[in-house]
């Protein structure tokens, strides 16, 4: 068989199975609360893989890599940083947000944060929230769109056009079908194939390049001293902006609705301790494997014109076909387990938090599943006419999240009472930060687009912490 059919024939195998997996979960989803969260009875493995492959997604096996490649080692800053992110929300925001919900039957990040706001703050805090979410996740959907698109395109004789629509089509069906139980059991689908990739991919290459010390003699020679440089090679005041920007590339998870949907929905304490440790192997397998990845790359195929592609042309140059086959499906897997979560959180804030249809289950449910189709549509037209680079457009929409939400979570969570109008101004600050931001020249390590608004946030809520707190 030629390399097309062989990879033609493992992805729809592979979608086959993705939709029989949203047909199963369409039996189990009877309620708006088993449409988002599942009924909360997740299990460890499922919680585990769904969340670690939602964060990572596409940007990590394309993105990352194609760092990784173009600046060398300094890249490792911004594995460290959605390292260290995860270990702060798996030990300290995971428990706590898990009994927060629970305990006021709370759905979606936007009801946790809204929580005792009444009046005409409250609803200023809703259609914020659900405005900055469907905005930046219809830039952050787009973006899997591309790298789904890139992927049929690269391997198959398929415009961009027929690629985007095709990948998107696939996702909006089995999100369409079975809601939180599909995209959760899919995205757990999606993880493992990532991990087997990030396990595989990093043994091949370290072969190729000859160990070590064949890296590094590539990397001297195939770059600059840069490449072979914690700092980029900058002076002090430079060097702190690559590794404090890398580091806070962490923070943007503080802020993202589908993953703080996992933990919501997660079935008791003894599902999430056990969720935590299988998490915290998988982040160390995959961003330090992909990291490795995108380095070897830059020494076994110097010169690539777009550096978002060395994922592809590693796999071409160091596995048989059948392999890499399965390995394009695990692309594949990272852009749609980010992609359907987001689709669904999206679907959330607009049915559940705008309450149009928290009335009626049936009409909620309709409307989610609406909101979703308008969502793909959106996301297919930016896709198609405002490309970008996928780590450009990832990195905006999960730093804008982030600065929006991130500090508003954690004093919820610290029990830190906050005026509602405060709340309201925090939101706000932190993501028309990160968009002002955005539009400036970069600092060294983007330090100032990616702390700055988090920073800023959080001083807007302890300029606004109410005198008498309360326990909630």
């Amino acid at each position: 068989m030629q390399k097309t059919e062989i990879v033609l024939a493992t992805l729809i195998l592979y979608k086959l199975v993705l939709i029989s997996i949203g047909w199963w979960a369409s039996k189990r989803t009877k309620s708006s609360d088993d449409f988002f969260l599942g009924g909360r009875g997740l299990g460890p493995v499922v919680a585990a893989l769904s969340y670690s492959s939602s964060a990572a997604s596409a940007w990590v096996l394309l993105g990352l890599t194609g760092i990784a490649y173009q600046f060398g080692i300094s890249t490792i800053w911004v594995a460290l940083g959605s390292i260290t992110s995860m270990f702060v929300v798996w030990f300290w925001l995971a428990p706590r947000l898990m009994r927060f919900s629970r305990d006021h039957d709370y759905i979606t990040l936007t009801e946790v944060i809204a929580h005792q706001s009444k009046g005409g703050a409250r609803k200023a805090i809703i259609y914020l929230s659900t405005f900055i979410i469907v905005a930046s996740f219809t830039l952050y959907v787009a973006a899997q769109f591309q790298g789904a698109g890139n992927t049929f395109a690269s391997t198959f004789d398929l415009s961009m056009t027929s690629s985007i629509t095709l990948g998107a089509f696939i996702i909006m069906i089995y999100t369409l079908l079975g809601g939180f139980w599909a995209v959760s059991v899919t995205d757990a689908v999606q993880g493992s194939l990532m991990a087997i990739a990030a396990i595989f991919m990093p043994i091949a290459a370290y072969i190729g390049v000859g160990g070590f010390s064949g890296l590094l003699e590539g990397l001297a020679e195939h770059g600059d001293a840069s490449h072979l440089s914690l700092t980029a090679s900058n002076g002090l005041l430079f060097a702190l902006g690559i590794i404090v920007g890398g580091l806070s590339i962490g923070f943007g998870t503080y802020g993202q609705p589908h993953l703080m949907a996992r933990i919501m929905a997660l079935r008791d304490a003894n599902a999430m301790r056990r969720a935590r440790t299988i998490t915290v192997v998988w982040y160390l397998i995959v961003f330090l494997g992909m990291w490795f990845v995108g380095l070897s790359g830059h020494v076994l195929h110097a010169g690539l014109s777009n550096p978002e592609q060395i994922f592809f042309v590693m796999l071409d140059g160091l596995f048989p076909t059948v392999v890499s086959a399965i390995f394009l499906a695990a692309v594949l897997s990272a852009i749609m387990s980010t992609a359907d979560s987001q689709l669904l959180s999206a679907a959330a804030a607009i049915a559940n938090d705008l309450g149009l249809g928290r009335d009626k289950p049936e009409r909620l449910l309709l409307v989610s599943r609406l909101s979703i189709v308008l969502l793909v549509l959106a996301s297919v037209v930016v896709a198609l006419y405002l490309p970008q680079a996928i780590f450009s457009r990832v990195l905006f929409a999960w730093m804008a999240l982030g600065a929006a939400f991130g500090p508003a979570l954690f004093f919820r969570l610290a029990r830190i009472e906050v005026s509602s109008i405060g709340l309201v101004i925090a939101i706000a600050v932190g993501f028309g930060l990160t968009i002002l931001l955005s539009l400036a020249e970069n600092a060294p390590g983007d330090v100032v687009e990616r702390l700055l608004p988090f920073v800023a946030g959080t001083l807007v809520l302890l300029s606004n912490r109410k005198k008498t707190e309360s326990s909630a």
